[in-house]
Order: C-alpha cells, then sequence, then structure tokens
C-alpha cells in the first residue's frame, strides 16, 4: 500500500504545523505521494492535481502496490475520479479587476453578485472565501458555468474505478476534537512557521497562507489581531469547513460512511475497509 495526499495544503512545501501532514515515521512505513510538492508562492489547482495522482497511482500499481487516496479536499478527489468540466482559460486582466474589487469593497461584495448569477455556487461559498468567489465569477464572465451550477457529474460513473469510503464522528464530538487539533498546533509553533515564510517571501500574499490557520496567524503576526483571537477563529473556521466537507461528499453516490467511534477506532476502521477491498476485488 501507497498513500496519495488528496489535501490542498499538504502539497506546500514549508507549511507542515497547520496542514496534518504525516509525520516522519509515518512516511517512513508508508511511502506517501503528493506531500511537499510545490513552493508556497505557487498556484496549485485541481487539474494539476488530477494529472500528478494518476501519474503517483500509475508508478504505485506498475510495483505491485495498492494506492490509497486519502485527504479531505473534496474536489481534488472529483477530479480524479470524474475528470473537471472544463472552464475558460485564466483571465489575468479580469482577475486583477476582481482583486481589486475584492481589496476595496471586500470580498463580501463580489459574493453577494455571485449570489445573483449563480445562487447554488454562492451558497457553497463563505462570504469571505475570495479565491474560490474570485475564480466562480471569472469563470462566469467569461461565458462558462460556474461549477456547483452543473448537475450533471455526481450522476455520471467514475472514471478511475475505487472503494470510496468516508470516515466520520458523531458531530459535537468531531468538533470538540477539531478545537483541540487547532490549540495543537498552535502550541508547536503555528505563529513561528508563519514568521519565517513572510520572512522568507515578503508582504505578498501566498496561495498557500489562505489555508485555514495560516490565514489567522498571518494576522496575528502581522500585528493586526491577537494569538487568543486568531485561534478562536480557526476553531470556527475548522469546524465550518469540516461541515461543508459533509455536505460535499454526502452528494457522492458511491461513499461508504464509517463511524470512527462505532467501528472501533482506528482499527476496527482498517479491518472494515480491509472488507470492503475483499467485496471489491474485481476493481482493476
Amino acid at each position: 500500500m501507497e498513500v496519495v495526499s488528496a489535501d490542498s495544503r499538504q502539497v506546500y512545501r514549508l507549511l507542515d504545523v497547520a496542514t496534518g501532514k504525516p509525520t516522519a515515521a509515518e512516511r517512513a512505513a508508508v511511502t506517501h505521494h503528493l506531500i511537499d510538492l510545490v513552493d508556497p508562492d505557487e498556484r496549485y489547482h485541481a487539474a494539476r492535481f488530477r494529472v500528478d495522482a494518476l501519474a503517483a497511482i500509475e508508478k504505485i500499481r506498475a510495483g505491485g502496490q495498492l494506492p490509497v487516496i486519502v485527504g479531505g479536499t473534496g474536489l481534488y478527489i472529483r477530479a480524479l475520479l470524474r475528470g473537471l468540466d472544463p472552464a475558460p482559460p485564466r483571465d489575468p486582466a479580469l482577475r486583477d479587476a476582481l482583486e481589486g474589487v475584492a481589496a476595496r469593497r471586500g470580498p463580501a461584495t463580489l459574493h453577494a453578485e455571485l449570489a445573483v448569477i449563480a445562487p447554488e455556487t454562492a451558497r457553497k461559498l463563505h462570504p469571505h472565501d475570495r479565491v474560490r468567489i474570485i475564480r466562480a465569477l471569472e469563470i462566469l464572465r467569461s461565458g462558462g458555468v460556474a461549477p456547483s451550477e452543473q448537475a450533471s457529474w455526481h450522476q455520471s460513473t467514475p472514471r478511475v474505478p475505487a472503494v470510496y469510503v468516508g470516515l466520520t464522528l458523531a458531530r459535537e464530538r468531531l468538533a470538540t476534537r477539531l478545537r483541540e487539533r487547532a490549540r495543537a498546533m498552535a502550541r508547536a509553533g503555528l505563529r513561528q512557521e508563519v514568521e519565517a515564510l513572510l520572512d522568507r517571501y515578503g508582504e505578498a500574499d501566498l496561495p498557500a497562507l489562505q489555508g485555514i490557520g495560516y490565514r489567522q496567524f498571518t494576522h496575528v503576526v502581522r500585528e493586526r489581531m491577537d494569538e487568543e483571537a486568531a485561534l478562536r477563529l480557526m476553531e470556527r473556521d475548522t469546524i465550518r469547513y469540516a461541515k461543508r466537507q459533509w455536505t460535499w461528499f454526502a452528494r457522492e453516490p458511491e461513499i461508504r460512511w464509517i463511524d470512527v467511534e462505532s467501528a472501533g477506532g482506528p482499527e476496527g476502521v482498517a479491518r472494515a475497509i480491509v472488507r470492503m477491498l475483499d467485496a471489491g476485488r474485481a476493481l482493476p
């Protein structure tokens, strides 16, 4: 078995504390792919992930191992299993204009525009999710269709055969664990990691620092917010993101859910997945 990470933040080098990357011991025990792949000032996206993941899967299979895709970035997993709907190319001038509106009037202004022309997409995006709001508007203004407005993709047959498993917990139990995880990341040196990144790359808004934890502690380093306030926002945004993940993956018709605690913890989950794999041996 070898792991292919489907995490949009673990691809970045130098982002370790708040990305949940596997430890050195875990990587020594099991080979991991698509971790520490690009620098923090590079943009990485679902289409590129699909190319990289398919190459990793081919390499793993050629070595006689089982590829296991692990991660919670729903769009990446969708891109891998089903492909992506074609979208217009990026328009730098339009992108700059939208970025200017977001800087002057806030991303919520653009979110309100998106809600008028693509309500389903707007409903699934937080009003402060500047990157995704701008990309959706860029697609729409260029004559494309926003991904969330396309109703047919989730009804199509996956192009890559897989046993699709989702792990879950009771909501309150998960929320407690997410709060504890955020505070552990802060204790592990999140502020110092952000300081080092800003020292190295300057004050430019790095794509990598838009992730949860990094964007909050960027305000701490820049002395716009105290650490406790940033931590509370990090906890809140982490829990909100988990809810969005539930909503996203609940729409996947092939997914099979396992409650981690009801299954008996990690060992019970592993046994349940082995049973699923045994039942699906016909998969290539």
